[in-house]
């Protein structure tokens, strides 16, 4: 009689797996670590205190780096006029299908005494699926000569784009972001402020999200509509599909002659200024769940966790309970003293009235780096019990107090680099150079593949097609400094290099 999978089955905090239900694993780990939940609104999510965190993290470090690199926060309307979009012809077209229209200012008591719109406004408004238009307008304003610029702002707000299919963090309706708006004297300067975001969004993936990318330019038909050059990061997640997780746009003059962004030069010559604009948003989130965890819940870099340190009190008898206690908070106190990239360990003490196995799994579901259980056994021999969510569940280890804080900074390290480790080493065992159209079709059947590099001619008829047959598209162009040249597999032609091909959220 043949032994059941199921009996043997390892037995693991979500369900589905991965490898059974990736989708579905992935919604499941969001409920899991309560992050978010579909709100009552169509298309949008409620990020719950522990996902907001994860995101205030994020936007905490990027605006450091944003500021240190001379950009300057700001906040513009939530509401354009509907005649803003129609100056770049482009940006419209890009845009329209998504454009959510405010056309009433108030809302009146019809004769059955239902709540329905009133007063029709004059111009109809679009909340902003982005903000390039209303602040083209007020550059327009703002700049007057050389001397105004380089004019370099950012701002965090939220836009709202509809949406046909929604995914927590992913894609939703209404998400929040950082958007990033400058204005040069020269297109060169111009070029290179899109580059230097580019290359900011990229360490930042890496070093502080753990979450290894590729880099390179958008082809024509992926760029953002209006923008002469887009440029992108994109990560791999754990089913192999891509994620764009950030994008720069060189936007030349598109922006500046739609709205007369003019200045004086050096020369008293007026000419149109040359823009950019970029931005990253709460989609890496999803992209940190996907390219992170496990079959047991959330895994946080811990650059990017909330809390660094849980300490789980182990309470057998209720004569123990003070002495435990006050352990507890001796060693949260020597904790949250030792600083790490400059900034101190967060520790927490769960109270709760639980099962400690209980407990344990809820901060291992969250992602929580470390935790620590502190029984009458430790209290009495001033040590710890400790366990890290980049090991598995039963690892642990009995470490003297004492030796503990001395060793925070440098096992923080250890899990950010082991983390970033993982995710890369799956990147590149699942990236591969392919040559001949046969295996390049029998790589994406089904559910197969991972990011083919293979040259391409730049025809985008070939791109369409691919796109039609199998739903792969091209990644990006990647920005390197000696481009391999080639055969396009698809046309015979010669091709300049290699572009990345891959399935994609």
């Amino acid at each position: 009689m043949n032994t059941t999978k199921a009996s043997s089955k390892t037995k693991t905090a979500i369900s589905p797996t991965r490898a059974e239900n990736y989708p579905e694993w992935y919604q499941q780990v969001i409920r899991a670590a309560d992050l978010a939940e579909v709100s009552p609104v169509r298309g949008c999510m409620t990020m719950k205190p522990w996902g907001y965190a994860i995101w205030e993290n994020i936007q905490h470090i990027l605006d450091g780096e944003l500021k240190a690199l001379g950009h300057k926060n700001v906040y513009f309307p939530l509401l354009i006029p509907a005649h803003f979009l129609e100056k770049e012809a482009e940006h419209i077209d890009g845009f329209a299908k998504e454009c959510a229209v405010v056309t009433h200012a108030r809302m009146i008591r019809n004769e059955e005494g239902k709540l329905v719109p009133g007063s029709p406004l004059e111009e109809p408004y679009i909340i902003r699926p982005t903000s390039e238009t209303i602040i083209g307008e007020a550059y327009a304003r703002w700049i007057q000569s050389w001397r105004d610029l380089p004019l370099k702002l950012n701002q965090w707000a939220n836009v709202m784009r509809w949406e046909m299919r929604t995914r927590m963090f992913l894609r939703t309706s209404e998400f929040l972001w950082q958007e990033g708006h400058t204005a040069h004297a020269s297109s060169d300067e111009a070029r290179q402020e899109t580059l230097t975001i580019l290359d900011l969004y990229k360490r930042f993936a890496e070093v502080v999200l753990a979450m290894p990318v590729i880099y390179g330019e958008k082809t024509a038909s992926e760029r953002f509509p209006g923008a002469v050059n887009t440029y992108c990061i994109e990560a791999m997640m754990q089913d192999k599909k891509a994620l764009q997780a950030g994008t720069s746009h060189f936007l030349g003059q598109h922006f500046s002659k739609a709205f007369n962004i003019q200045f004086l030069n050096t020369e008293g010559v007026l000419e149109h200024a040359f823009t950019t604009s970029w931005g990253v948003s709460t989609r890496l989130v999803g992209g940190l769940i996907m390219t992170h965890s496990d079959d047991d819940g959330l895994v946080l870099p811990p650059k990017l966790a909330p809390v660094h340190i849980v300490i789980l009190p182990v309470i057998h008898k209720p004569e123990q309970r003070a002495s435990i206690l006050e352990y507890c908070e001796k060693v949260a106190e020597i904790c949250r003293a030792v600083l790490w990239h400059d900034q101190k360990v967060i520790v927490e003490i769960d109270q709760r009235d639980l099962p400690g196995g209980e407990k344990a799994w809820h901060h291992v579901k969250k992602g929580v780096p470390i935790r620590i259980e502190v029984g009458g056994r430790e209290a009495d021999a001033k040590t710890l019990t400790v366990s890290r969510r980049d090991c598995a569940y039963r690892e642990k280890n009995t470490i003297p107090l004492t030796d503990f804080a001395n060793q925070i900074a440098s096992i923080l390290d250890e899990m950010q680099k082991n983390i970033y480790a993982r995710a890369k080493d799956f990147m590149t065992k699942n990236t591969v150079k392919i040559d001949s159209k046969k295996d390049f079709y029998d790589f994406f059947e089904g559910e197969g593949g991972g990011f083919a590099e293979t040259h391409w001619n730049g025809d985008p008829s070939i791109e369409e097609q691919i796109k039609k047959d199998l739903n792969v598209t091209i990644r990006c162009i990647p920005l390197i400094e000696k481009p391999e040249p080639g055969v396009c597999p698809f046309s015979g032609d010669k091709s300049r290099q290699r572009v990345v091909f891959a399935k994609a959220y």
